[in-house]
């Protein structure tokens, strides 16, 4: 900067100078400025060609603005072929980690277009990052869950998606897609086919098993009945007897969940949807409510939208319905209150059952919906529970969309609420279309 202030002041000197000898002063001034102008393009021109170059040899020019401009701009370029390297490093070694995957990782464009796929989604796939890069991922992957699966949000991508393999149709992939960069998704899919295998063989075994267990319980209960039943019988075996029909009971009660439980997990559709009553099954719940409360005189308060009906299966209603509502009385101590509603509200249909019972801690709120759990297994063992009455809630509520809500307070009391979509309700005075569609 200094060096062409100096320049010019000697330009202007210098024409000033030649200006007062030659008597012309203002043409030799306009004559230095010109030449100083030149002089100025035709280092912008040496900085032009320089920069279309783009070799790496430094800037030779004039000291001044330019020679600064050129040093400023070539050590900005050093800084960025530094960080480029760098971002290429890391791109490396993500390619490389992820190409060390079992899984096969699909790196998607804001078009689901693909930019890059590790080596197993050849083989999972079908997709090759050398022939693919470039291509929606839905003209390779044309499975129709698939496909319905991308027209959806991002946060619900992030739930999994089980669709047979492009490439073998034996293999089960399990798909989740994650958002990934500024506007980039992640596509992760597992083989779960051994898993798959394994859940099969579980869902089979307590099917089969449940199945051969009726039977000869079946005959046992029916000779324990007739043993008490006669008059022959020792008074001393009476209570044995007793006990052996209350455990044979519960057994019983065991295997028909179990059975249930198969049932549910079998399918995820509604089998033999109709339009349900719930008013009438709420009905017949509280009656069997009222005769397994027995002495403990649990007070039930009923609130129910008698218009309001279920689309579904009545049998499955019935299951949910019914284990909510005597979860809570084997929960509920002697006198205490079970409130039951069933209402619309905010657009969809709504089941609650709460109590004023002893209350769950919440620590274990969270796992209460799995099979056999048990947050007391004394008690639960005293009142004859199976363990399995909220897994059923929580499997059969799977196939209409919903899930089951828990609040609790220990020594409070519980709430188990259940909300069906308008999908899945019908209002008898305003949806007579969607009655008929049935």
């Amino acid at each position: 900067m200094k060096q062409d202030l100096l320049r010019l002041f000697c330009v202007i000197l210098i024409a000033i100078s030649v200006g007062l000898i030659a008597g012309n002063l203002f043409l030799c001034l306009i004559s230095g400025l010109l030449l100083f102008i030149f002089w100025q393009y035709t280092e912008l021109s040496k900085i032009l060609r320089w920069l279309k170059k783009r070799q790496d040899v430094g800037y030779s020019g004039q000291p001044g603005i330019a020679d600064e401009i050129c040093r400023e701009i070539e050590s900005l370029r050093r800084r960025n072929s530094t960080r480029k390297n760098r971002l290429n490093n890391f791109l490396k070694r993500f390619q490389e980690a992820a190409n060390t995957f079992p899984d096969a990782v699909v790196v998607l464009e804001e078009s689901d277009t693909i930019e890059w796929a590790n080596k197993n989604s050849k083989s999972l796939l079908g997709v090759d990052s050398a022939k693919d890069s470039g291509l929606k991922i839905t003209n390779l992957l044309r499975d129709p869950i698939f496909i319905d699966f991308m027209k959806h949000d991002i946060e619900e991508k992030n739930k999994p998606i089980k669709i047979n393999s492009p490439i073998d149709d034996k293999k089960i992939l399990e798909i989740r897609i994650s958002p990934y960069g500024l506007a980039q998704k992640l596509l992760i899919a597992r083989n779960v086919t051994h898993i798959n295998q394994l859940d099969k063989m579980r869902k089979d075994f307590i099917a089969n098993s449940s199945h051969e267990l009726r039977t000869p319980l079946t005959a046992i209960s029916g000779f324990i009945e007739g043993f008490i039943n006669d008059d022959n019988c020792p008074k001393g075996w009476r209570s044995y007897l007793d006990q052996m029909r209350r455990q044979s009971f519960r057994m019983q009660r065991l295997i028909d969940d179990l059975l249930k439980l198969s049932s549910l997990e079998s399918t995820n559709k509604i089998i033999d949807k109709e339009q349900v009553p719930v008013a009438d099954i709420l009905s017949n719940v509280i009656d069997e409510a009222e005769v397994l409360s027995g002495m403990m005189r649990h007070k039930f308060i009923v609130n129910v939208d008698k218009n309001l009906y279920l689309i579904g299966n009545q049998k499955e209603m019935f299951t949910i319905f019914s284990n909510l509502v005597f979860n809570a009385i084997q929960y509920t101590p002697e006198n205490g209150q079970i409130d039951v509603t069933w209402q619309l509200n905010n657009n969809n249909a709504v089941f609650t059952v709460k109590d004023n019972g002893i209350g769950i801690d919440e620590k274990n709120i969270a796992r209460l919906t799995e099979r056999f759990y048990r947050v007391d297994t004394g008690r639960s063992r005293e009142i004859g529970g199976t363990g399995l009455g909220l897994a059923l809630v929580k499997h059969g509520l799977a196939k209409y969309e919903s899930g089951l809500i828990i609040k609790s307070k220990l020594n409070e009391g519980s709430s188990f609420s259940c909300q069906f979509s308008e999908k899945y309700f019908i209002c008898s005075k305003l949806d007579e279309e969607k009655r008929i569609s049935l």
